[in-house]
């Protein structure tokens, strides 16, 4: 198959990007490199530099594509607090630009990266994709926009759409911005190097951790699963996990003497946070393989970033 992949330098994008091409598709990529890293690319995947937001580019590499997945975002959510305007122009105006390429092209297959965001506080755990989204930034805000965009869009023009709700993907390879991390490459980050763990309010706060290949299998099967059209899907890994239990899983992985400090005056964000993979397994054949902490140590082992001499473990998966 021809795919294009819009972000597709970034964290998932990349690893989606080498996990098409190793399969023998045609994979073109489109990044404007604000964040994403174009080593991290395979050799087989078309790279191209440039904005989402620029519809002739976009018309260009449409051409003969069967399958969009469409990644270009800024993902920080406390940098979206300062700046909701560019939040709003990136993750929503470049996804109704694409989509008007796609409509104005003919491409029959889009799959939006959402996110688990979305929901933002409720009050029942696992997250079904019923319920009914509660925002709380204006990135969560733009990636809901872009749901409802993809949809609506899609439906006018017989465009079949997919948005899967990503949770909290991890992995090797991840961006580890100066300031506002990823809370795990930044434990494993501070903990190999006996630094200081610093946790947010008391840490009871829950998370769904899943490792990024889980998150591509799941984007893979997306391009040609049927019966999807309009469909929201979490992925994530259906186990919740506070912030506390990983603490103590990055301290056990990494053999380390680091420090750990909470500081009651920062925001937890929502208080729980677990998906509901029922749709998952149902349209999706999705079954996540790889357990926290299998997957810290494969990040230890593939992240060049962490050597550091760690102890074995014998996968489950």
């Amino acid at each position: 198959m021809n795919f294009l992949i819009t972000g597709a330098a970034g964290f998932l994008g990349s690893n989606l990007a080498n996990n098409l091409a190793r399969e023998g598709h045609q994979v073109r990529a489109l990044d404007d490199l604000s964040t994403g890293d174009p080593q991290s690319l395979s050799p087989d995947v078309l790279f191209t530099r440039g904005d989402v937001n620029d519809r002739p580019k976009l018309w260009t590499l449409l051409q003969d594509v069967d399958c969009v997945y469409h990644l270009a975002a800024r993902v920080l959510v406390a940098e979206s607090i300062l700046y909701p305007r560019e939040y709003n122009a990136v993750n929503v105006g470049g996804t109704v630009s694409l989509m008007e390429a796609m409509r104005d092209v003919g491409v029959r297959r889009v799959v939006l990266i959402s996110s688990g965001a979305v929901y933002g506080d409720q009050g029942e755990q696992p997250l079904k994709e019923d319920a009914s989204p509660s925002p709380r930034s204006p990135y969560a805000v733009s990636k809901l926009s872009a749901e409802y965009y993809i949809r609506s869009i899609g439906d006018l023009w017989s465009i079949e759409t997919v948005s899967l709700r990503v949770f909290n993907a991890y992995g090797p390879g991840q961006h580890l911005p100066p300031s506002h991390p990823p809370v795990i490459p930044n434990f494993l980050h501070q903990a190999v190097r006996d630094g200081t763990l610093v946790v947010h309010s008391d840490g009871s706060q829950t998370r769904d951790y899943v490792f990024v290949d889980d998150v591509v299998n799941a984007m893979v099967a997306a391009a040609t699963a049927p019966s999807i059209d309009k469909l929201r899907i979490n992925v994530g890994s259906g186990t919740e996990t506070s912030v506390r239990q990983l603490v103590q899983f990055v301290l056990e992985v990494t053999n380390s003497k680091a420090e750990v400090v909470y500081n009651p005056r920062t925001d937890p964000g929502v208080s729980r946070m677990c998906a509901d993979l029922t749709l998952a397994r149902e349209k999706l054949n999705y079954r996540p393989r790889v357990s926290l902490q299998d997957g810290l140590f494969l990040t230890l082992e593939r992240d060049l970033r962490f050597s550091r001499e760690v102890p074995t473990r014998p996968l489950k998966s």
